[in-house]
């Protein structure tokens, strides 16, 4: 990737849809989740989409899907397929793999092979969806493997459109999103970057609190237009936590375009406006 090139890194882009025409979610979670965030774009765009979007717009995405078989009853999209299908855009996609965090000693081997053999350069979790407690010792192995494969894993915090609207949210619980769960984990494994994604409603000074206190913690401002961002959180970012905050839109969701109309609207310094767009997602990737 040419970074002279680049003007932005999006760190938090979904891929719904695969080359077969499967999708990530099941119909009703797909729908909610359109209707939380007044979605009106295209829903479900390809890998190739994708690349076309933010090549257009000199950007370059980190793409990823997420694994939720066990806790969902449908099956993930491949993250095999999303990198292989990545590799032909290297110019514009970083991608991220997904494992299911319940597949034990299975999920282990595949984060190894996703890294080693499919150019992985990261990992998405995604408690709520996932169904699974971050901090629990039992999900340590997946933290060990991604530590040692040197990558960044990036989690979901706060609260979620998916499930939102529908008779107990259809059994998600946000609680497992307290991005306090991840304090132990950003603790115990201290070479692991940790990225909390999304303000983290209603956690917002937790997250503020880690990633100040926390050198391998970084916060992604992806799921919310930055017109409805909490204050603290524009403060942090403004200043103690300038080079800790990252631009994410959470396309196709929310558009990069709508996020960053948005965001150029905020009070954020000069100086602090390209280290948020561009520049710490480069350190944090490891591209430089």
């Amino acid at each position: 990737m040419d970074l002279a090139t680049i003007d932005a890194i999006d760190v938090h882009v979904h891929v719904e849809q695969d080359g077969h025409g499967c999708l990530s979610l099941d119909q009703e979670l797909m729908d909610a989740s359109a209707a939380y965030f007044r979605a009106d774009q295209d829903r479900t765009p390809t890998v190739e989409t994708i690349a076309g979007h933010y090549r257009e717009r000199r950007m370059a995405a980190v793409v990823f899907t997420v694994d939720a078989t066990t806790a969902t009853g449908h099956p993930s999209l491949s993250s095999e397929e999303i990198a292989d299908a990545a590799a032909a855009h290297p110019d514009v996609l970083i991608p991220f793999g997904s494992v299911d965090p319940h597949g034990g000693a299975a999920s282990v081997r595949r984060i190894r092979s996703l890294v080693d053999a499919h150019g992985v350069r990261g990992f998405k979790f995604h408690p709520s969806l996932q169904n699974f407690t971050p901090n629990d010792p039992a999900f340590y192995p997946l933290y060990e493997a991604i530590t040692e494969a040197g990558v960044p894993a990036l989690f979901h915090t706060g609260q979620t459109g998916i499930g939102a609207g529908l008779p107990g949210g259809r059994g998600i619980k946000l609680r497992l999103s307290d991005p306090m769960l991840l304090d132990d984990v950003a603790a115990d494994f201290p070479e692991l970057t940790v990225v909390l994604a999304h303000p983290s409603v209603p956690w917002q000074d937790a997250a503020i609190s880690m990633a100040t206190h926390k050198s391998n913690v970084f916060i992604d401002l992806s799921g919310w237009s930055p017109k409805y961002f909490p204050p603290q959180l524009v403060r942090a970012a403004n200043s103690l936590l300038r080079h800790k905050v990252l631009f994410g839109s959470d396309f196709p969701v929310i558009t990069p375009d709508r996020w960053i109309a948005d965001f150029a609207k905020l009070d954020i310094k000069d100086d602090v406006r390209p280290l948020i767009m561009k520049d710490n997602a480069v350190r944090m990737l490891g591209l430089a």
